[in-house]
């Protein structure tokens, strides 16, 4: 599987996009995505969301490793670890997700089962779209503006991204299935 830079870049040079133009396009920084494409660093999705955006891409494209047919059907045993994002370098991985329904490639959402530790922290962001989560283990902290709710494994919420929002888990970890939709 080709790593997430690896992907970016390839998506901007075949556009044929400087770094600095996908720097203005995306509300970011140079460094910020040398160091994506080249050290293989790994933020949390709302940087990742507004790369995509600004390629024309869905999010997802970044962990596909191949296109399917419909239906996309995942077997649990088949299912692995796509991403691990750390809240800073250096840090104990904050998140662990899992793509689902790989390779589907005029899907309107993603799909993602995510390990959600402690270590998460609070620190709020925001992007286009909307949020599902259905808390599948655990407890999870999900901060929205100035509101901050415990979920238990059964409980679910639906949010808009626009407000500032966060989860992570209250306890050791959680585990959570999150389906996000971006428009395009």
């Amino acid at each position: 599987m080709h790593k997430i830079g690896f992907r970016i870049r390839k998506y901007r040079e075949e556009r044929e996009i400087s770094l600095e133009q996908l720097a203005d396009l995306a509300g970011l920084s140079v460094p910020f995505l040398t160091a994506l494409e080249e050290e293989d660093l790994l933020p949390s999705i709302a940087p990742l969301q507004k790369i995509s955006r600004a390629l024309g891409v869905r999010l997802g494209t970044f962990m596909d490793d191949q296109v399917t047919r419909d239906p996309i059907i995942e077997r649990g045993s088949d299912l692995h670890e796509d991403l691990t994002i750390r809240e800073a370098r250096g840090k104990n991985a904050a998140f662990h997700y899992t793509a689902l329904a790989r390779g589907k490639s005029d899907r309107n959402m993603e799909p993602f089962i995510i390990e959600v530790a402690e270590e998460a922290g609070d620190q709020t962001s925001t992007h286009q779209g909307e949020e599902f989560i259905y808390v599948l283990e655990g407890k999870l902290r999900v901060i929205y503006g100035k509101q901050s709710h415990i979920l238990e494994a059964g409980d679910s919420v639906y949010y808009n991204s626009i407000t500032p929002h966060a989860v992570c888990a209250e306890g050791d970890r959680a585990k959570i299935l999150a389906v996000l939709y971006f428009p395009m």
